[in-house]
Protein backbone atom coordinates (compact mmCIF):
# COMPACT_ATOMS: atom_id res chain seq x y z
CA UNK A 1 0.00 0.00 0.00
CA UNK A 2 1.59 3.33 -0.75
CA UNK A 3 1.83 6.31 1.44
CA UNK A 4 -0.73 8.33 -0.34
CA UNK A 5 -3.33 9.08 2.49
CA UNK A 6 -6.01 10.93 -0.05
CA UNK A 7 -9.34 9.17 -0.38
CA UNK A 8 -9.79 6.97 -3.19
CA UNK A 9 -11.45 8.57 -6.25
CA UNK A 10 -14.45 7.12 -7.49
CA UNK A 11 -16.34 7.99 -11.03
CA UNK A 12 -19.39 9.48 -10.50
CA UNK A 13 -21.18 8.31 -14.21
CA UNK A 14 -21.19 12.00 -15.44
CA UNK A 15 -18.22 13.65 -16.59
CA UNK A 16 -15.92 15.69 -14.11
CA UNK A 17 -15.04 18.65 -16.70
CA UNK A 18 -18.62 20.19 -15.86
CA UNK A 19 -19.95 19.35 -19.07
CA UNK A 20 -23.03 17.05 -17.48
CA UNK A 21 -22.69 14.33 -20.75
CA UNK A 22 -23.26 10.67 -19.01
CA UNK A 23 -20.54 8.71 -19.32
CA UNK A 24 -19.51 4.92 -19.02
CA UNK A 25 -18.35 3.04 -15.92
CA UNK A 26 -14.94 3.57 -14.87
CA UNK A 27 -14.88 6.85 -16.67
CA UNK A 28 -14.35 10.51 -15.06
CA UNK A 29 -14.33 11.88 -18.75
CA UNK A 30 -15.95 12.28 -21.50
CA UNK A 31 -13.04 11.65 -24.42
CA UNK A 32 -10.86 14.43 -24.85
CA UNK A 33 -12.47 16.25 -21.79
CA UNK A 34 -9.93 15.80 -19.29
CA UNK A 35 -8.07 18.41 -20.95
CA UNK A 36 -11.09 20.78 -21.02
CA UNK A 37 -11.32 20.67 -17.07
CA UNK A 38 -7.34 20.69 -17.02
CA UNK A 39 -7.52 24.53 -19.12
CA UNK A 40 -10.73 25.68 -17.16
CA UNK A 41 -8.66 24.44 -13.78
CA UNK A 42 -5.54 26.33 -15.04
CA UNK A 43 -7.96 29.39 -16.02
CA UNK A 44 -9.29 29.83 -12.55
CA UNK A 45 -6.02 29.44 -10.77
CA UNK A 46 -3.07 30.18 -12.13
CA UNK A 47 -3.86 32.94 -15.12
CA UNK A 48 -4.38 30.31 -18.01
CA UNK A 49 -0.97 29.50 -18.00
CA UNK A 50 1.19 26.72 -17.35
CA UNK A 51 4.65 28.83 -16.90
CA UNK A 52 2.63 30.81 -14.26
CA UNK A 53 1.69 27.71 -12.78
CA UNK A 54 5.48 26.59 -12.42
CA UNK A 55 6.58 29.66 -11.64
CA UNK A 56 3.79 29.67 -8.57
CA UNK A 57 4.72 26.33 -7.09
CA UNK A 58 8.23 27.24 -7.29
CA UNK A 59 8.96 24.88 -10.46
CA UNK A 60 10.26 27.70 -13.01
CA UNK A 61 13.68 27.64 -14.49
CA UNK A 62 15.62 29.73 -11.84
CA UNK A 63 14.18 27.00 -9.14
CA UNK A 64 16.63 24.49 -7.55
CA UNK A 65 14.18 21.54 -8.93
CA UNK A 66 12.25 20.93 -12.37
CA UNK A 67 8.82 19.84 -12.53
CA UNK A 68 10.55 16.88 -14.68
CA UNK A 69 13.10 15.69 -11.92
CA UNK A 70 9.83 16.32 -9.41
CA UNK A 71 8.01 13.81 -11.74
CA UNK A 72 10.70 11.51 -11.87
CA UNK A 73 11.72 11.32 -8.02
CA UNK A 74 8.39 11.72 -6.31
CA UNK A 75 5.77 11.33 -9.30
CA UNK A 76 5.44 7.76 -10.45
CA UNK A 77 7.61 9.09 -13.77
CA UNK A 78 10.42 6.49 -15.18
CA UNK A 79 12.92 7.31 -17.48
CA UNK A 80 12.99 5.15 -21.09
CA UNK A 81 15.26 2.23 -20.29
CA UNK A 82 16.81 2.54 -24.03
CA UNK A 83 18.64 5.36 -22.79
CA UNK A 84 17.42 8.24 -25.17
CA UNK A 85 15.96 10.44 -22.30
CA UNK A 86 12.09 10.50 -23.11
CA UNK A 87 10.29 10.69 -19.58
CA UNK A 88 6.72 9.85 -18.58
CA UNK A 89 4.50 7.91 -16.71
CA UNK A 90 5.24 3.99 -17.13
CA UNK A 91 1.83 3.69 -19.85
CA UNK A 92 3.70 6.76 -21.55
CA UNK A 93 7.33 5.01 -21.37
CA UNK A 94 5.36 1.67 -23.25
CA UNK A 95 3.98 3.94 -25.90
CA UNK A 96 6.93 5.51 -26.47
CA UNK A 97 9.36 2.53 -27.12
CA UNK A 98 6.20 1.24 -29.44
CA UNK A 99 6.60 3.94 -31.08
CA UNK A 100 9.46 4.87 -31.04
CA UNK A 101 12.27 1.75 -30.29
CA UNK A 102 10.79 -0.81 -32.08
CA UNK A 103 13.13 -4.14 -33.18
CA UNK A 104 13.68 -3.82 -37.09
Amino acid sequence: MSGNTRPRLLPTGFCWCGCGQEIGLGKFFVHGHDKIAEAAYMAVHHEASVARLLADTGFAPDGHETIRDAALDRGGWELCPRGCGYAGAPASIRNHINRHHKEN
